[in-house]
């Protein structure tokens, strides 16, 4: 069996989780309503929220600033992919590169068009996909699909005195997130784990350079 080249390799990763990632997100968008939880077991929920903001629902600035970001920082990891695939990378770094870029392209789909293709999803009604009056939000100001609630831990009501959390509820793992923000973190933790070396060298041959 012939060894695929970095370059089909890079677009498989890419195809296969933008796939995944926009199907389980068109799939909860027009099955679920809002908030509604669908739990798998004690800790693996299936909770759906939508959010402005940037992975794990985090939201700072406004919504065409963080819609504008992300199609910059795609373009940006997209030209570095291919650069690297023509310098001959090895394929684990490719792979990393194209986990990120992939992510971060599923959650732009989000942001740039489903305003404009789906209704507005409330805790009352299921959104509907192309309706006749118009999508809930204009371009770039569609909103993010997210669904993976693992409530590993959770004590709902922490003693008093301990700093943070006393008296209150404590979750962990709290973040509800999607597809794309995973496959962004495992490239990263990837790349951190076993492509660390080849990322100082990247460094030196752009200083040598």
């Amino acid at each position: 069996m012939a060894k695929l080249s970095n370059g089909k390799v890079a677009f498989l990763v890419i195809f296969l989780v933008l796939s995944a990632d926009q199907i389980l997100k068109i799939w909860v968008k027009t099955h679920m309503t809002l908030y509604e939880d669908i739990q798998i077991t004690s800790w693996f929920i299936i909770r759906f929220v939508e959010n402005n903001g940037m992975a794990f629902g985090i939201e700072v600035l406004g919504k065409l600033f963080l819609s504008l970001f992300r199609i910059i920082a795609v373009i940006a990891i997209g030209y570095y992919l291919f650069k690297i695939i023509q310098e001959k990378t090895n394929t684990g770094f490719i792979v990393c590169i194209s986990l990120i870029l992939a992510g971060a392209t599923g959650n732009i789909f989000d942001s740039v068009f489903y305003g404009m293709i789906f209704s507005e999803s409330t805790p009352d009604a299921v959104a509907g996909l192309f309706p006749a009056d118009g999508g809930y939000a204009s371009f770039l100001h569609g909103k993010v699909v997210d669904m993976f609630y693992f409530p590993l831990i959770k004590i709902d009501h922490v003693p008093d005195g301990i700093p943070f959390w006393g008296g209150g509820n404590f979750v962990f793992f709290s973040p509800i997130f999607n597809l794309a923000d995973s496959a962004i973190t495992v490239g990263v933790i990837l790349l951190l784990l076993f492509e660390r070396d080849h990322l100082v060298d990247k460094k030196l041959e752009k200083k040598n350079a």
